[in-house]
């Protein structure tokens, strides 16, 4: 005889059902605030939009100077020149992909003002805590920032700490 009535593998799918489909629609219209009808979390949104611009505009100066400062030590002193043009290439390139993202504002790059008289050494060794500055900075900043702006950080995190082990390695190298 065939029972009629719910049962408990029914009722189960059922409940796994429901679930299912109120996880895949965002559970439900609860979202909507009571002014015009914007979802409640836009303010959030805009936060996070302002604080993903602060970030890139800081990106952008810190990158030019960085840039200028590879360009001031290769100046100086041209047998580094060779050593640094790679780790230089990938700084403006850095540069590049942080200015097609950034409002117009933050395009003005900056000079660094022209360090004292050092050998290769020292100027090599100030490039690279200036590298490690820009990995502990971006390190930092991915707490905050959006999903597609913190992968951008973490892989220019990645590639200045890189630098700044390359750069230790060619001042070490310089010194000898």
């Amino acid at each position: 005889m065939r029972r009629t009535g719910t049962t408990r593998r029914g009722a189960l799918t059922a409940t796994g059902a429901l679930a299912l489909g109120a996880v895949l629609t965002g559970c439900g219209g609860g979202d909507e605030a009571a002014d015009g009808g914007r979802p409640a979390h836009s303010g959030a949104r805009a936060a996070a939009a302002k604080t993903d611009r602060t970030l890139r505009e800081k990106a952008v100066r810190d990158g030019a100077l960085l840039l200028a400062r590879y360009d001031l030590v290769a100046e100086a002193h041209p047998a580094t020149a060779a050593g640094l043009a790679p780790l230089r290439a990938a700084v403006r390139e850095h540069g590049r992909r942080w200015r097609r993202r950034a409002p117009r504002a933050a395009r003005s790059p900056c000079r660094p003002a022209r360090p004292g008289v050092r050998g290769p050494e020292g100027r090599g060794a100030e490039l690279a805590a200036a590298e490690r500055r820009r990995a502990d900075a971006y390190a930092e900043a991915l707490v905050t920032a959006g999903p597609e702006l913190a992968r951008l950080l973490a892989s220019v995190a990645a590639a200045a700490a890189a630098h700044a082990y390359l750069l230790t390695e060619l001042a070490e190298e310089t010194a000898a």
